[in-house]
């Protein structure tokens, strides 16, 4: 049994807190930065909060294929046996810092971050030109930068896409995790101020942060559960 994507998905879903603060204010600007006419209409309004949405979803599922390369390569040095259970362990470790990171019991996985600052000079000048966002496609073209913005919270997930085993099975990973976060995110479009406030306080931050570490304890109790459906593929791949 694989739950790997529905613990990807969820752990997506509880990080609203962490959402809602890191990317709330930009969607928020973005969303109130949209022509007035835009705006004042429901549906054309929701189209753009969801094409912003889209390139960032498409954003990370391209890292997560990248990183599910890697993964491929660590389990032929690990070989597909016992290095299996060493990934499932391993990606088990990362959900309970992010729960941590998201309870703010451990502010230093932010640190994370400064792997993608780099990148992230060279892509925000690029965002910056598409600014005014006035059509759906320039929408699109903004969330795929937008999805490399450095977060300690996507770069941790990322991390644990290294312990998937092929570009494949670490896009469908990072997929769900992004379509986890997209409720939160997509809600602050509307909400961001109000939502916003609500999500700084501390004990709903803890409560969060408590359920992540939760499943990532659950899991690790029960490594079984993180089984790899492509496992038989990822052990044909090191035979090949």
């Amino acid at each position: 049994m694989d739950i790997s994507l529905p613990l990807a998905f969820t752990v997506g879903l509880f990080s609203v807190i962490h959402c809602v603060g890191m990317c709330g204010g930009i969607m928020g600007a973005l969303s109130y930065g949209l022509p007035a006419e835009i705006r004042q209409d429901n549906n054309r309004f929701m189209a753009f909060l969801m094409a912003y949405n889209t390139g960032r979803i498409l954003s990370y599922t391209a890292a997560g294929a990248l990183m599910g390369s890697v993964g491929s390569r660590l389990l032929e040095l690990l070989g597909p046996g016992q290095g299996h259970r060493w990934l499932q362990w391993g990606a088990a470790l990362i959900v309970i810092l992010i729960g941590l990171h998201v309870a703010g019991w451990l502010p230093r996985l932010a640190q994370v971050e400064r792997i993608g600052v780099p990148l992230w000079r060279r892509l925000e000048p690029l965002g910056r030109r598409l600014m005014p966002v006035v059509s759906l496609p320039q929408a699109v073209a903004y969330g795929l930068i937008w999805g490399w913005l450095p977060c300690g919270l996507v770069y941790t997930m990322l991390i644990s896409t290294a312990t998937r085993v092929g570009p494949f099975d670490g896009a469908l990973y990072m997929m769900a995790f992004g379509l986890g976060t997209l409720p939160s995110v997509f809600a602050a479009g509307f909400l961001a101020a109000r939502l916003y406030r609500f999500a700084r306080r501390p004990y709903l931050r803890e409560a969060v942060g408590v359920m992540i570490v939760l499943l990532g304890l659950f899991t690790l109790w029960f490594p079984e559960l993180l089984d790899v459906a492509a496992t038989g593929n990822g052990q044909a791949g090191v035979g090949s």
